[in-house]
């Protein structure tokens, strides 16, 4: 049986829900891609894994291996997408829908089409025998807790020299991205009469302490990290949303804070969280509340890799473009920690991902072709 057609392959891949979210009502399963692209990858040879990750039900990575060999090249993408917005499409986000020279559907950029362009791309090369291997790698999770590719990081796999990621960025290389750190506080105080601060402990105080205790964290951060390879070179902080109280006459008992830090590069996470937590205990102990810090996800490391990197170097040359820097977080620094040399680049814009009516442009399929079947001639056939 013949391999479907990118076209087919891109349609099948979108009309499969493969939702990933914080939301249990919106969350979903991945077995069903997982399953059409082991399909395909069976039928090119390659030998497949399909790997549970544990404690997340029905959620599944796959490893395709064709050739043998310590070196080679790691494509890789997340099979998942992001919720959609009902009503806001201009057509059915789950059909692929041509127009204007667009593929529309949700996941075409961000990033199923990935899977189809790359697997139409190889599709002539498999017969080949290669010196070096080639992996196709299906993550899990990406668009929420990236427990994909924290799992891999565990088990050790995928072995290769290096690896490209084929996010949506405009054919751009990516070298390096921030980090980030999803954050709750909680302010616990004691409710009361308002007519009398002393009936109680007012959250809504304590809260502002915290708030401008992180501020001038912030700006200590702003004056201690600097990194002028990124357009925001230096590390953010957002306070997001604040929720607290319930009446104007109540003493306010309980309020929550919940933000966001942006880290560059060779930036320690875990001293981040050691001071702020610090602060928090100090305030708490001035206050006379209960403040309790929570995670509301495992932080995603800052991503970076050498800009003399054989892989940076040659699609710079492939693409005719600098390797550029990004504030939007991928699985880079996971491939990283497996020991390989990792590169971002990808058909469509991030512009277009997360967004209603989402797309990728018909004239940005060829060129990344010709860099897939480029990279796999250089790192997996020696040429």
């Amino acid at each position: 049986m013949s391999l479907p057609s990118l076209i087919q392959m891109m349609s099948q891949l979108i009309a499969t829900p493969s939702i990933s979210c914080s939301q249990a009502s919106w969350d979903q399963s991945n077995k069903a891609v997982i399953t059409l692209l082991e399909s395909w990858l069976t039928q090119l040879g390659f030998r497949c894994e399909v790997l549970p990750i544990a404690n997340q039900k029905d959620k599944f990575n796959l490893i395709a291996t064709l050739g043998e060999g310590t070196g080679g090249l790691v494509l890789s993408g997340h099979t998942d997408t992001v919720p959609y917005d009902q009503g806001r499409w201009q057509s059915d986000p789950f059909k692929l829908t041509e127009r204007e020279q667009k593929l529309y559907g949700l996941g075409s950029c961000d990033m199923k089409g990935f899977f189809a362009i790359a697997l139409d791309a190889i599709k002539s090369m498999a017969d080949v025998p290669f010196e070096e291997p080639l992996i196709i790698l299906a993550t899990a999770d990406e668009e929420s807790s990236m427990s994909g590719a924290r799992a891999l990081v565990e088990a050790g796999l995928p072995k290769a020299r290096y690896a490209l990621i084929g996010e949506p960025t405009s054919l751009t290389p990516i070298y390096a991205h921030k980090g980030i750190m999803m954050e709750r506080i909680e302010v616990r105080g004691k409710s009361g009469h308002s007519s009398n601060p002393k009936l109680g402990v007012n959250a809504l105080d304590t809260m502002h302490t915290v708030i401008s205790d992180l501020m001038q964290f912030r700006q200590e951060l702003k004056n201690e990290y600097s990194n002028t390879d990124f357009l925001i070179d230096y590390p953010t902080m957002n306070l997001g949303c604040i929720h607290g109280g319930d009446n104007p006459n109540r003493i306010c008992g309980h309020c929550d804070l919940e933000f966001d830090i942006r880290t560059l590069p060779g930036m320690d996470d875990d001293h981040l969280i050691q001071a702020i937590q610090t602060r928090l205990a100090n305030i708490a102990d001035q206050t006379g509340t209960q403040i309790e810090f929570n995670r509301l996800f495992p932080a995603v490391p800052a991503f970076a890799t050498s800009r003399n990197s054989d892989i940076v170097k040659a699609c710079e040359q492939l693409t005719n473009k600098s390797a550029q820097t990004v504030a939007f977080a991928t699985e880079g620094a996971f491939l990283n920690q497996l020991g390989m040399e990792t590169l971002v680049l990808g058909p469509g814009s991030i512009d277009q991902a997360h967004q209603p009516n989402e797309f990728i442009a018909l004239d940005q399929i060829e060129p990344m072709q010709n860099v897939i079947r480029s990279l796999v001639k250089r790192y997996c056939l020696n040429e």
